[in-house]
């Protein structure tokens, strides 16, 4: 794929980690793909794996909301750099990180996420304060 076929698919993949559809998710995904983030960093292999923890994350993750800002391509896809709206109580936190992405006869074969977690943990640990009752 060229630069624009590589965000012009970058862009519809993102679209698909909005709104709770881990099954149009998966569909981005060959059946023996690798996925890892950093809560997974061994990461998964195959639908049966991925499917299991993305159905866990776009639960609890229902109204993030993710864009593509930049891709270079590889030989095998591309380094995506993203930024992602997530919100946390009343706020939306914002980050950016990158994957690496590679594809195969349209199918992500390999998904290896990269982002800093701090700012989003502070705040679900904010939350989590706000929420206990005091003694």
């Amino acid at each position: 794929m060229n630069e624009k076929e590589l965000l012009d698919y970058c862009r519809e993949w993102l679209q698909a980690w909005t709104g709770n559809r881990p099954d149009l998710l998966i569909s981005f995904y060959s059946e023996n793909a690798l996925y890892s983030d950093p809560a997974r960093r061994d990461g998964l292999r195959g639908h049966s794996a991925i499917l299991q923890y993305f159905e866990k994350l776009l639960a609890v993750n229902k109204e993030w909301t993710w864009k593509p800002l930049e891709v270079v391509p590889t030989e095998r896809g591309c380094v995506l750099k993203w930024e992602c709206a997530i919100p946390v109580g009343g706020k939306s936190i914002i980050e950016q990180g990158l994957d690496i992405v590679e594809i195969s006869d349209d199918k992500i074969t390999r998904n290896e996420v990269y982002f800093d977690r701090t700012a989003l943990l502070k705040a679900i640990d904010a939350l989590k304060q706000e929420s206990r009752p005091n003694r």
